[in-house]
């Protein structure tokens, strides 16, 4: 059964066998391109019989003809003199049997495009119900993808392209599988590019240079993220930009690559506008190269943000609160959104509840509570200050425990709600406790907290220091806690071992004793009432071995 549009639409069963010549488990695309081709061949001979007996039989085509096109054009929104229009410009259209036509519109529905949007389409390029090139391409979309790009993608294809292109698009698709792309990832890579300006309008030979150089960087993972880097010239767009990065790594391409996946997006920016940025780095923020390319490695969307709305203004506070280039390097590294973040929207807001609690403008305080806040929102952090006052601080307590600690003001406002219960009903203790020590409110409840206080309690009770408790390493704590199960074995096994030397030298005196009652028998009778409470007396070591003779002799 052939590919042809005019027989009935179920797919052959042969196209539906399992692949037993590609690699990557496709439908058997070699037996099926053979099959489908020969269908091809057969089916444009006589669309050429057709099309030239038409044009050499009659010079104008049927009346009936064209009143069965304004029926058939009208079923998919096009009205009358849309469709006289069509006809006035398309004579290979008018030609062509009317079978044909409606063939074409049927497959071209049932690859997902409904009637409106194919109206569409017919209106801009009609040659689409008349190029032969249209055939192959409909059936590799049918059979071969199995519907994998959606109806949206495939109508922008179709508006796009000349039909002449279709050619190279099949071969394309197959060459990116051939390089990696799992088959069911293919459909992802396909809706996520411009399929003319990837697959159609580039060689195979460039498709394939462009995947060879990126596999230094990612290759196909760096595809699968970002389908888009497909659509980028690899001599103008994507040597360059990847070349600036490179550069400013060191020469380092693993660690270029490391960004590229973080961000594929970055690929976007042209080389200026990335050499604007890091330009803007080097002599406003004074940063070098190796300092900027970690806050990049941290945070590539660094390029994202607007050099003069948001990096000059933001740099510029920081420099103005007093730190030098080291110092907003370690700033950056640390608070990165704080040059991305919307400042009307977010940073204002912070910024007055800082203010609120005590914090003075342009100082290096601020800034640090700045760059602790830029990682939760306006409203968690109205409800962490919300919970430190209802449970007794001031603001001026708040303002002393984010000195030492800004974390606190990032943290999640029910965990801190937790934490500090259990500090004060559980632990017994003071809130004010935390003034001295708020990282505790930064250690995990149940992974650290209770199960420190639950082992530490028994050992040390209640007044235990929080600070002490917390801050020792997990390896030292563990390390201290096996030490003390060796000393409790050890000691024990001394008991033992002490008790067993002495009940040997009890043994072998006990001997000796009654080798000298033996010889003494004659001299000195002992009863076996003497002897019963000399052994009892050195089972209850009230005695020692040394006096035992003495005893002896003595009763």
């Amino acid at each position: 059964m052939s590919c042809s549009l005019y027989p009935p639409l179920k797919p052959p069963s042969r196209f539906l066998a399992p692949a037993t010549s590609h690699h990557h488990g496709f439908l058997s695309i070699d037996k099926l391109s053979r099959t489908r081709n020969s269908d091809l061949i057969h089916l444009q001979l006589s669309n050429r019989i057709i099309v030239q007996s038409n044009i050499t039989s009659a010079g104008d085509p049927s009346p009936d003809i064209d009143l069965t096109l304004f029926s058939l054009f009208q079923e998919i929104g096009i009205d009358e003199r849309g469709t006289e229009l069509i006809l006035e410009h398309n004579l290979a259209l008018r030609a062509r049997p009317f079978d044909s036509i409606r063939s074409r519109i049927q497959f071209l529905q049932q690859i997902g495009i409904n009637a409106f949007a194919l109206g569409r389409l017919v209106l801009k390029r009609p040659d689409l119900l008349t190029a032969i090139e249209v055939e192959s391409l409909i059936c590799f979309l049918r059979y071969d993808l199995e519907s994998k790009i959606e109806p949206s993608q495939i109508e922008r294809f179709l508006n796009t392209t000349d039909p002449r292109f279709f050619v190279d698009f099949e071969g394309n698709v197959k060459l990116l599988l051939h390089h990696g792309i799992p088959q069911e990832k293919i459909g992802h890579v396909l809706n996520n590019v411009n399929l003319s300006k990837a697959l159609c309008l580039k060689s195979a030979e460039e498709i394939e240079r462009t995947i060879n150089f990126l596999k230094r960087f990612g290759g196909v993972e760096l595809i699968l993220r970002r389908p888009a880097i497909l659509n980028y010239d690899m001599e103008s767009q994507l040597i360059p930009r990847i070349g600036v990065l490179t550069e400013l790594s060191g020469g380092d391409e693993v660690a270029t690559g490391t960004v590229l996946r973080k961000l594929p997006a970055i690929l976007a920016y042209s080389a200026e506008h990335l050499k604007d940025h890091i330009e803007f780095l080097r002599s406003f923020a004074g940063l070098t190269d190796q300092e900027i390319f970690k806050i990049v490695l941290v945070y590539p969307n660094l390029f994202s943000a607007s050099r003069k709305r948001k990096l000059h203004p933001r740099i510029d506070f920081l420099k103005q609160c007093g730190l030098n280039s080291n110092e907003i390097f370690k700033f950056l590294t640390k608070a990165p959104l704080f040059v991305s973040l919307s400042f009307g929207e977010n940073l204002a807001y912070k910024l007055v509840f800082l203010v609120k609690i005590g914090y003075e403008n342009r100082t290096k305080d601020l800034a640090m509570a700045m760059g602790a806040v830029t990682r939760t929102s306006c409203k968690n952090l109205q409800e962490v200050i919300g919970l430190f006052l209802n449970h007794g601080l001031s603001c001026n307590d708040i303002l002393t425990m984010s000195k030492k600690h800004p974390q606190i003001l990032q943290y999640c406002h029910k965990s801190l709600e937790e934490k500090m219960d259990y500090l004060i009903d559980e632990m017994g203790r003071e809130v004010g406790e935390l003034l001295a020590f708020p990282a505790f409110l930064g250690y995990k409840l149940d992974g650290r907290i209770k199960h420190r206080y639950e082992v530490k309690r028994k050992i040390l009770g209640e007044g235990m220091s929080i600070n002490k408790l917390l801050s020792e390493s997990a390896e030292r704590f563990s390390l201290k806690k096996e030490e003390k199960k060796k000393s409790r074995t050890v000691y024990k096994n001394m008991d033992n071992s002490a008790f067993a030397i002495e009940k040997r030298q009890s043994n072998s005196c006990l001997l000796k004793i009654e080798k000298e009652i033996t010889c003494e028998r004659g001299k000195c009778d002992v009863s076996y009432k003497i002897w019963e409470m000399v052994l009892r007396k050195i089972d209850l070591g009230k005695i020692t071995c040394g006096s035992l003779l003495f005893i002896c002799i003595a009763n």
